[in-house]
């Protein structure tokens, strides 16, 4: 493989172009062909120019770097340039609907940004004196407020960082209140219908996992679940509204049933956008669940993060929760960092973050909060289900719904390639959405349904944007049904058609010079 000065490569190119004539760039007007900075940039190019460091001891014992790191750099308007023509080709909530299922990609309103960039919260430090940081104390604990009411819950702890690691702390907090009774059951219970990270964590924390059936309605076999029941389990694990998007109508009597066995209950908050301001976990017997606040508050997703997972208690944890927490005392707000003899955290299991959590994630959502009132909440939670609920019956015509007949969906729209012709399967329909210019949906998600398409179009979308979703849709489904055997290449108009997937997860390329080494 040969490579000119400009970092053009004419090979990879015509490669990517199919039944088009190639271009002497490589770019097809406004689509624009981008290669990696490694393939464009040089080792001997920097944007800024730094003065040599001079030579004197160090302080590594010998693990000290005795060779360049050898990165590849670009000036500064290359750079500029590379990083806006690739942001080009990424789909984002700013360009259109974001149909991830169990994600919730909702709008991300502007005022939040504006807030969270306010001096007071963007230019704060964890380790300020606590006198200096006193209107950021007095938002987190508006925050942690509002998480406890609106969820009918005793406690909170706002220091984990997303939602797994939420999951996390309240498995912790179970744990620590079993050993506190001198109990040691090693059982977790976790329904097919949960969400996915519910088993792994559960297993983190050293329990052995054990999965309940669903029904054929898509909901908890609760029979199955009541029969399982006993004094090595420890905890339930549930999801509710359920990861089939339905909700869950015997959480009260499946909680009861397990408090009544000397067990507790954790809830994946994940769905809570479905039901906020409309029910109370708390009052269905939850013990422990956590809500992502990117998911049901508008903060940003953040490729991964910045993320933010809180954790409400029942009266029953509450003494266990982690450090730290802010509490109110009279006109002050103090961060108690130790635990204390008293109602609240004085049996902590201790820390999940050496600090306090994502202040700005936290402004995000207490100005999203503020914006909405408790009357927008409960709207938010109305038109979600009310949008969920109309893709659904929008195209249960054309694609198999297997729980259609389950009564309403609740956030979300589940469908499965049942019935697809030519060999036609969900990764095909979701590949023939990017044709469309849309993100696929959530696919092979949940396990419980074969072949699922997972629809979650949130309350942020207009009719008319969930006209021309459900449009776009129908005409990839209506492809399918015919065994349109193109659909088997899709996506053939985004910059990258589609790739050997298996073959990426097998013998992933990770630096310039395999990727080199496989071209020749």
């Amino acid at each position: 493989m040969t490579i000119n000065p400009s970092g053009w490569r004419p090979e990879q190119s015509a490669a990517n172009d199919s039944a088009d004539s190639p271009t002497f760039t490589g770019n097809r007007a406004l689509m624009l062909e981008e290669p990696l900075i490694f393939e464009i940039g040089s080792t001997a190019t920097t944007g800024i120019d730094f003065e040599d460091v001079p030579a004197g001891g160090n302080r590594l014992g010998g693990l000290e770097r005795t060779a360049p790191i050898g990165c590849y750099g670009l000036s500064e308007p290359e750079t500029v340039r590379h990083f806006t023509r690739l942001s080009r080709q990424n789909y984002a909530i700013d360009l259109g609907l974001f149909p991830l299922g169990s994600c919730t990609m909702k709008h991300n309103p502007r005022i939040n940004e504006k807030m969270a960039r306010l001096p007071g919260f963007a230019d704060i430090h964890p380790l300020q004196p606590a006198e200096t940081v006193q209107g950021a104390f007095a938002v987190i604990h508006l925050v942690g407020e509002w998480l406890t009411r609106l969820t009918g819950m005793a406690a909170v702890a706002m220091s984990p960082k997303a939602g797994a690691h939420g999951e996390l702390c309240g498995l912790l907090a179970i744990r620590s209140a079993l050993e506190a009774r001198g109990d040691a059951r090693r059982v977790v219970l976790v329904p097919e219908s949960a969400h996915g990270t519910n088993p792994a964590t559960a297993a983190f924390c050293g329990y052995a996992v054990e999965t309940i059936p669903a029904t054929g309605a898509g909901r908890v076999d609760r029979a199955a679940l009541e029969a399982r029941l006993g004094p090595d389990v420890a905890a339930v694990m549930i999801t509710n509204p359920n990861t089939c998007g339905l909700f869950e109508p015997e959480l009260k009597a499946i909680a009861d049933a397990v408090h009544a066995a000397g067990a507790l209950v954790y809830c994946d908050g994940a769905n809570f956008n479905a039901i906020v301001g409309k029910v109370r976990p708390g009052d269905l017997g939850v013990d422990a669940m956590h809500i992502n606040l990117h998911k049901t508050f508008s903060t940003p997703h953040g490729g991964g993060g910045p993320g933010s997972g809180p954790v409400v208690f029942s009266e029953a944890l509450a003494p266990f929760a982690p450090l730290p927490f802010v509490e109110k005392q009279g006109d002050l707000y103090v961060l108690i960092e130790e635990e204390t003899a008293g109602e609240h955290h004085g049996q902590s299991f201790g820390r999940m973050a050496a600090f306090h959590g994502q202040m700005g994630m936290f402004t995000r959502a207490a100005s999203y909060m503020l914006s909405h009132g408790a009357d927008g909440l409960k709207q938010v939670a109305e038109d979600a289900v009310l949008n969920a609920n109309y893709v659904l019956r929008s195209l249960e015509d054309l694609l198999d719904a297997p729980f259609a007949t389950s009564g309403p969906c609740m956030h979300e729209a589940l469908f499965t390639d049942e019935g697809l012709s030519g060999g036609i399967s969900t990764l095909d329909i979701a590949k023939g959405l990017i044709d469309e210019g849309y993100h696929p949906m959530t696919v092979y998600f949940p396990l419980v349904v074969h072949g699922a398409m997972l629809i979650e179009p949130t309350e942020t979308e207009s009719k008319a944007s969930l006209d021309q979703f459900i449009g776009a849709l129908r005409s990839v489904a209506e492809r399918a049904r015919a065994g349109d055997a193109s659909l088997k290449a899709a996506p053939v108009h985004a910059p990258r058609h589609r790739l050997d997937e298996t073959a990426a997860a097998r013998k992933p390329v990770l630096t310039w010079k395999d990727s080199a080494e496989a071209a020749e």
